[in-house]
């Protein structure tokens, strides 16, 4: 089941004013999970697995409503809806998440890892363990880590080959520290917009172009207005998939349990689907008329970003920056 912003706001102001001994023993349990993907991203078709799983697994005793396409706000706007109660769960962005718990910046590296089955190895570590309790006492509970995709340039100018040919380009990026520094570092200038207003902004002529993982590129059209397609691959991003530690407290141990293992499995399938999706674009967009895809001078992107790792080892966490770099090496 879906939801909209104002079925929510009703819902969630009108949760606490009903006693507990006034819900029916045998009643479910209804929680909202919200998310910025559009349909069909792998994002949204893993947040619908996850909701059928936490039914099948609690025997209907949890149902879970999904609110996708930033119904609920923006990423930022549903981490402090978690964090204050108001939301239960949210298969958030990396950039967003590092406001909360400034450690998790250290995963959007520059060239960090060769593709997301590397990234997910080292996370498995315990450098995902220490990035995941660093949350803890911001009021998150990591269920699970998603796949927001390796992420590449798009623009309405000219194909990027070398990064001098971003120079002087408005590039929009998400509310990510790293990816600000990385794109300042390749000559660009780099400008945060919402995602939900990023198809309007590019067909406006607002920024020039901006980087994506290819599946979101596809799910919401971006290539419609920004049809130069550059596999820079130069940033690999998670999804946190969080739950509100007030929302454990709704339900059983046997089904927040339940719940876990929903998000790790449905997890599983969504990175596969998010593998799969970029298999399968790398051809579309290659056939798709109008569209133009090519690949990059990778070792001159490495090259001119190499600084950025450097100047994250001087940050108050730069030990963990630098652990990661080694178990990124290492693995």
């Amino acid at each position: 089941m879906t939801v909209t912003r104002r079925t929510f706001v009703a819902a969630a102001v009108a949760a606490p004013l009903a006693p507990a001994f006034l819900r029916s023993a045998n009643a479910a349990v209804t929680l909202t999970l919200g998310h910025g993907a559009a349909p069909g991203n792998p994002r949204a078709r893993g947040a619908e697995l996850f909701a059928q799983l936490v039914h099948e697994k609690t025997a209907g005793a949890v149902k879970i409503n999904i609110a996708g396409s930033e119904q609920l706000g923006s990423d930022a706007a549903m981490l402090t809806s978690l964090r204050t109660g108001v939301l239960d769960f949210c298969i958030n962005s990396q950039g967003a998440s590092a406001a909360v718990s400034p450690e998790l910046n250290a995963l959007g590296l520059p060239f960090l890892f060769r593709d997301a089955s590397h990234a997910f190895k080292v996370l498995q570590g315990p450098i995902g363990a220490q990035l995941a309790d660093a949350f803890t006492s911001k009021g998150l509970t990591l269920l699970s880590w998603w796949d927001n995709g390796v992420r590449h340039c798009t623009n309405s100018r000219r194909p990027i080959e070398r990064p001098e040919d971003l120079r002087g380009m408005k590039i929009r990026v998400p509310a990510d520290a790293m990816l600000m520094d990385i794109f300042r570092a390749l000559g660009a200038s780099p400008e945060q917009i919402a995602f939900g207003e990023l198809y309007l902004a590019l067909q406006q002529g607002v920024v020039d172009g901006q980087e994506n993982p290819l599946a979101n590129i596809d799910s919401s059209k971006l290539y419609e207005v920004n049809p130069y397609i550059s596999l820079t691959g130069h940033v690999w991003q998670c999804n946190p998939f969080f739950v509100a530690r007030m929302t454990q407290g709704k339900v059983g141990q046997p089904e927040f349990e339940a719940i876990r293992a929903a998000a790790e499995e449905a997890g599983v399938r969504q990175r596969q689907w998010m593998r799969e999706a970029d298999q399968q674009l790398l051809t579309e967009f290659a056939q798709r008329p109008g569209v133009q895809i090519n690949e990059v001078d990778r070792p001159a992107f490495q090259e001119a970003t190499a600084s950025v790792g450097q100047a994250w080892k001087q940050k108050p966490f730069g030990k963990l920056v630098a652990s990661l770099i080694d178990a990124a090496a290492a693995t």
